[in-house]
């Protein structure tokens, strides 16, 4: 049984913690027996941390991967090489 999807702003509402059923299943519109399929066999594209009898994906990693959050590789918008305290070296 498939439950209602999660709207963006739900996803982006998670605690950093986020158990695969229902709510990673709900964010990627999954049916409970296939996230679970897809967590045993290591084919979701996420880590799944367990905690006890419970898994749970970082809700960072989820966001990230449903493109809500910029990719760590990715500069941020306007990104320079060097950082705000530093100052370019003048020459003498």
């Amino acid at each position: 049984m498939t439950a209602h999807p999660l709207s963006i702003a739900q996803i982006l509402d998670q605690p950093a913690l986020m158990p695969l059923w229902p709510n990673v299943g709900q964010a990627l519109m999954q049916a409970e027996s296939t996230i679970y399929q897809l967590a045993k066999e290591g084919r979701l594209p996420f880590e799944v941390i367990r905690l006890g009898r419970r898994r749970y994906a970082r809700t960072v990693d989820v966001q990230r991967w449903l493109g809500l959050l910029p990719d760590n590789n990715e500069a941020a918008p306007g990104a320079t090489g060097t950082a705000s305290s530093e100052q370019p070296t003048q020459p003498a």
